[in-house]
């Protein structure tokens, strides 16, 4: 789906097919995503005065404000990153530097674009690493015969197509990759130099072996190599940065944990790498340009999603410059019971729907009664009240405990059926989630 095609009411629409409720939350990103498409509309001259609508959703763990992000760049196609605000550090300090947001961004990008490039190139790679193929199992079958080479290509063309010589052996050309793995730490704001030991080295990496292999294995190597010569790298580049400045999306999770507390009393202490980090962040959220290895990128319209429980600090405990770019901010709901029994039941990919698919693989058909899918939810629920609220992610612990026996003994009951009826759920639950220690452990 294009990005100039989705109406507000429409990716609510698509974001109540995976995620259950939080209808602010998808409101307030539905109409973020519609804006960008309002501000291509404009004259030039206005269109770069338009500054992203960003948001900051506030909510324990576990409600979707990570889901409804991941599930809305999917949707639009756009370039997608998501950072913990946590990991970074004030420049001068041991830790991630900031400007890596941007160009951790711009490798998802390139992936992005990559990928949609070679889905357009695979029909013709695949054929041109067919007459490749072709050319390697003539050369490799007896030359007694009198039979021309163009005959026997075109005798084995058809048996190749259906399979039939895949376990076969060819001889094939390919580049030897004897570079170790190598880490390297550098100073921060060292990546913007460029610095490749691929393309430093290039010529030790050029040399080639031949090595006999499958038939199979040589396409895929055959298919890589044609899909690589059809893709244009620089366009693949240039298409990318452009959809990081014009469509990118980074969520920036646990903003809460580099808060200025008031009450920490003064600046002092770790509050100044707190505040640092804000500072930091700050150039990349108003726009600014940030060096990489492909080019120059510009953070101007990257639409910046933060997320935080703030629990013990408030969205206001941010510094001004830094809340004045989070215009829109939203609260997600804590999920009780009757959030849990939906979540289990309505999305595509309910955790009902991936248990069950999971052990029809092992030919066993699995069946939720309606009472237990709903004891499911309440125990879980329960157990969120007395041990830590994790949110949804309880459902999959509880899950996860109440099917272990199953999942392990599946294929020694292969093509039988097992109803989960709500005295099952009590029986195999029951202890745990009463035992209030028990639970905190297990569940």
């Amino acid at each position: 789906m294009k990005l100039d095609s989705l109406t507000p009411q429409e990716t609510v629409a698509e974001l109540d097919r995976f995620i259950v409720g939080q209808g602010a939350a998808k409101r307030a990103v539905a109409v973020a995503l519609r804006n960008r498409w309002r501000r291509q509309q404009l004259d030039p001259e206005l269109r770069e005065e338009v500054a992203p609508k960003n948001i900051i959703m506030i909510g324990p763990t576990g409600v979707g404000k990570t889901e409804i992000a991941r599930r809305l760049a999917r949707l639009t196609g756009s370039p997608f990153l998501k950072v913990e605000a946590s990991k970074f550090t004030e420049v001068g300090y041991v830790g991630r530097d900031v400007e890596s947001i941007i160009r951790d961004l711009l490798d998802a990008s390139i992936q992005l674009v990559r990928t949609e490039r070679v889905a357009e190139v695979a029909v013709k790679a695949e054929r041109t690493a067919e007459d490749r193929l072709l050319d390697l199992l003539v050369m490799s079958a007896s030359s007694a015969t009198e039979t021309s080479l163009e005959e026997r290509r075109r005798a084995l063309k058809k048996p190749l197509r259906d399979g039939l010589f895949e376990e076969n052996e060819v001889e094939l050309e390919v580049a030897e990759n004897r570079m170790p793995t190598v880490e390297m730490f550098t100073p921060q704001g060292m990546e913007s130099m460029g610095i490749n030991l691929k393309d430093m080295m290039g010529g030790l990496m050029g040399r080639k072996t031949r090595k006999r292999m499958t038939v199979a294995d040589a396409r895929r190597i055959l298919v890589s190599e044609e899909e690589e010569k059809l893709i244009d790298r620089s366009q693949v580049e240039t298409e990318a940065i452009t959809r990081v400045e014009e469509a990118g999306i980074v969520f920036l999770d646990e903003i809460d944990k580099i808060c200025s507390r008031e009450d920490a009393g003064g600046r002092g202490g770790p509050d100044v790498s707190r505040e640092g980090v804000q500072r930091d962040l700050l150039p990349i959220v108003e726009g600014t340009h940030v060096n990489t290895r492909y080019g120059v990128v510009r953070t101007d319209h990257v639409l910046f999603i933060a997320a935080g429980a703030f629990h013990v600090s408030r969205p206001s405990d941010l510094i001004p410059e830094m809340q004045g770019r989070f215009p829109i901010r939203v609260e997600l709901q804590s999920l009780g019971a009757d959030e849990f029994e939906r979540i289990l039941r309505e999305p595509e990919n309910s955790l009902i729907r991936q248990y069950t698919a999971l052990l029809a693989t092992e030919n066993l058909e699995l069946r939720f009664a309606e009472d237990a899918v709903r004891t499911i939810a309440v125990m879980a629920a329960e157990i969120n009240e007395t041990a830590e609220n994790i949110g949804a992610r309880r459902l999959h612990t509880v899950l996860e405990h109440l099917l272990e026996e199953l999942r392990f003994s599946a294929p020694a009951q292969a093509g039988e059926m097992v109803d989960v009826t709500a005295a099952m759920v009590e029986e195999r639950l029951g202890d745990l989630v009463g035992d209030s220690d028990l639970a905190r452990y297990i569940l």
